[in-house]
């Protein structure tokens, strides 16, 4: 069984990013932290919890469950940066 907190929230910002960008995401763990990223970057395992977003699901790694309790913009930093470097326009 895994230890997860009851509930986990995602914040209004990152909800509107991911329903503005209509894909799936997936909250992981990386060198820097928790990062947000979009699924054909980050593939979800069967253990991932997933959120639904609308039509879209966020999902988040087991392993980042245990410690978060919101989902945040900072976690998303990371891959919008990434885009503004590679002139991708998600935002």
């Amino acid at each position: 069984m895994i230890d997860v907190p009851r509930e986990i929230k995602v914040e209004s910002e990152v909800k509107d990013f991911i329903l503005k960008a209509k894909k799936d995401f997936r909250l992981c763990t990386t060198c820097g932290g928790p990062a947000i990223l979009p699924v054909d970057m980050s593939v979800p395992k069967d253990s991932d919890i997933k959120v639904r977003i609308g039509d879209n699901t966020l999902h988040v790694s087991k392993v980042q469950a245990r410690y978060i309790r919101q989902v945040d913009m900072r976690m998303l930093l990371g891959y919008l940066n990434y885009c503004q470097r590679n002139g991708i326009e998600e935002y």
